[in-house]
Formats: structure tokens, sequence, C-alpha cells
């Protein structure tokens, strides 16, 4: 299709109170069972790229790259260790010095370069990471926020979203509420 523009998606895991993170940075109230994970899988396959912040790839990296090779690992593990390792992957980073895994450092956030990539052939672009993300919204970046909302109330934390005077206009797109109670809430940044 002429003229299409691939879309920069914002997939994030939140309690119901906003928190993408505890307040210790823990992770463990995280529900991703096989169904989950099965759906992270399909839509990161059909990803082009995953664009991060040196703090969620140094996460990824402590990880993902070997995690297919142990057999304790789950299908879906096993399955997104491949996924992860082998799409390209573009680090936003002032301070990171080497990057493995098939990724590029990239040391400025280039709103130009940016709008250049996504006029790209290919699939749309998973963006993680709360920093990079709220960073990328504000050039008008992001085209739609996948938001898995998991069934805990935290009480403290890092939110996903920080204070801001811009108020931002979504769509809702999809809905989805899967067995374990993780509900997925994907918007559509309005232009």
């Amino acid at each position: 299709m002429a003229g299409a523009v691939r879309k920069i998606v914002v997939m994030m895991s939140v309690s119901v109170d906003g928190f993408f993170e505890g307040p210790k940075r823990e992770l463990d109230w995280h529900l991703v069972d096989d169904e989950v994970h099965d759906h992270f899988n399909e839509v990161a396959g059909g990803m082009s790229a995953f664009l991060n912040g040196r703090v969620l790839y140094e996460l990824m990296v402590a990880f993902w790259p070997t995690a297919d090779r142990d057999p304790k690992n789950s299908r879906p593990v096993r399955e997104f260790s491949r996924i992860w390792r082998d799409k390209p992957k573009l680090v936003f980073s002032k301070t990171l010095e080497h990057a493995d895994w098939n990724t590029t450092i990239v040391r400025e956030l280039d709103s130009h370069a940016i709008e250049r990539l996504k006029r790209e052939p290919g699939g749309d672009m998973f963006l993680g990471g709360a920093d990079l993300a709220a960073a990328f919204a504000r050039y008008g970046l992001v085209d739609e926020y996948r938001l898995y909302v998991h069934p805990v109330v935290l009480g403290g934390g890092k939110r996903l979203f920080a204070r801001s005077d811009e108020r931002q206009s979504l769509r809702l797109a999809e809905s989805r509420t899967f067995g374990n109670g993780v509900v997925l809430i994907r918007y559509a940044v309005n232009p």
C-alpha cells in the first residue's frame, strides 16, 4: 500500500493503579501464563523491530538471548527467546558502550529520523520502556498503546504515564480478557 506508515506501538504491563514496576522495581506481580505469553509472541513475531531504552534492554539481554536453550523453560518462553534474539533492535542510550544480539545503539532521539524509519517498509515496531515511551510521546511518535492490565493494586512504584500538562486523545481499538484476569486494552492515538 503506497504511503503506508508502520506504527510505533507501546506494549506494557501495568497494575490496576497504573504502575509498570513495584516500589523496589519488582515485576513478580506479572501474570504471564501460556495464553498471555502466546499472545505476546504472536504480536511480537509480527513486529519488524524492538525499540528499547537502556534499562529495558539490559533486563532483556540478561535472560532472553539463550532462554530457548533451557528445556526447563516453557514453550512460549523458548519461542519468545528466538523472536527477541532474531529481531532487529534499537537501544536508545547515551551510556551503553556495547550491544549484541542484532542491536544498534542510538545515542539521541531524533524525531525526524524516527519519522523516516516509520516510512520504511516492514511491520510495526514495538516500543518498550516507560521513559523512552514518554520521550517518543512528547514528539508525537507513538501510534498505539497496548496496555496489559494485571489484576493487582501495587500501591506504589513507577507509573507508566508521568504527570503531564498535555492531554492525549485515544480511540479504543481492541479489548480482550485473558483467562488469568489480565485485560488487554489497545488504544490508537488520535492524530
